[in-house]
């Protein structure tokens, strides 16, 4: 399924004040401090989806934390603890990735952390967590229950909630995450005119355009790609407004977010391009591809590439999306263990 965004608009100052190229240097000048920053590799791919060059951005090693994830959270803490002082817990809910940041940045601190994992999140995360001395708690069967599990403790014990996605009255704090997220799009050298990201909440979506828009103007293509169980901001661009999806199991847990963040898709209305989403045999099939060219990536890691693969002929044309095309993809994570 694909929709045309009829939303999208020019980029204005308003949404350089929330997402630009000037965020990512502040970001990355903080990085540049850590001993475990590197820019990670672009792997160069030529005719998948009948794209002239595919630059995939290989996010798996990430600050030895697994994925993109690692620039979100730890940065958020540490943008925290500078207004805050510190001496505090650092709470969040998270389906792994998210958590691990989070954890690595209280852990930097010296401060304590609890993370909230749903009970289908997979066991592998919940053991990264402990040894980054994060106290883990499961709660509920998906990351909604998981997420209002961590509100509910960080009200009741005075914690601070590191959350990846927004909502009315919260929003300071997912804007630094995304924020953290733009450093890897101030890593590529060469402009693309396409770039394919992938969605839960759409952080990492709304990074993309916000930079790419600041950065490299009009021209690129922004695609948002979800899972077909979890099109969140595709249902909230077709009813032009934030909406609660109607879900259906997927595999890629990652992304299997059914409300969008309110920043996210403030921005995506007005910046994103298309939306689309993939089958969890599609988002395999990507992995599996990507793989035999030498990207190892989860299928959540690969499902920008699956949404690339899945377009069809006149969508394609529709986006000038031929040999002359760039195209950007985030491997957002490696593959992940069995649960």
């Amino acid at each position: 399924m694909h929709f045309f965004n009829p939303g999208r608009t020019p980029y204005t100052q308003r949404d350089r004040e929330l997402i630009g190229a000037e965020h990512a240097r502040r970001a990355r000048a903080h990085f540049a401090r850590h001993p475990a920053y590197r820019p990670t590799p672009v792997h160069t791919l030529t005719g998948l989806g009948g794209a002239g060059i595919v630059h995939v951005k290989d996010e798996s090693g990430r600050m030895g934390l697994g994925s993109f994830k690692a620039l979100g959270g730890a940065y958020a803490v540490h943008r925290l603890s500078e207004r805050d002082g510190g001496g505090t817990t650092y709470v969040c809910a998270s389906a792994g990735n998210h958590g691990i940041s989070v954890a690595a940045g209280a852990r930097e601190l010296g401060a304590r952390c609890v993370v909230y994992l749903s009970h289908g999140v997979p066991e592998p995360f919940a053991h990264r967590l402990r040894a980054l001395d994060a106290e883990v708690r499961r709660e509920g069967d998906d990351y909604d229950a998981s997420l209002a599990a961590a509100l509910h403790a960080s009200q009741e014990h005075a914690w601070r909630l590191v959350a990846d996605t927004s909502w009315e009255g919260y929003t300071d704090i997912p804007l630094d995450v995304m924020r953290g997220y733009t450093v890897l799009f101030d890593e590529i050298e060469i402009p693309p005119t396409h770039l394919f990201v992938q969605a839960g909440v759409g952080g990492l979506a709304a990074a993309a355009a916000g930079y790419a828009r600041d950065r490299w103007g009009e021209r690129p293509t922004v695609v948002v790609v979800e899972p077909e169980g979890a099109p969140c901001l595709l249902e909230s661009a077709r009813a032009g407004e934030p909406v609660h999806a109607t879900g259906a199991p997927t595999r890629l847990g990652r992304l299997d977010c059914l409300e969008p963040s309110l920043l996210a898709f403030d921005l995506l209305r007005r910046q994103a391009d298309l939306f689309v989403t993939v089958a969890d045999e599609q988002a395999a099939e990507a992995a599996a591809l990507l793989a035999g060219e030498g990207v190892a990536l989860s299928e959540c890691g690969a499902a920008g590439a699956a949404g690339l693969l899945a377009l069809d002929p006149g969508t394609r044309e529709a986006i000038a999306l031929g040999p002359a095309a760039r195209v950007l993809l985030v491997g957002t994570e490696g593959p992940v263990e069995p649960k």
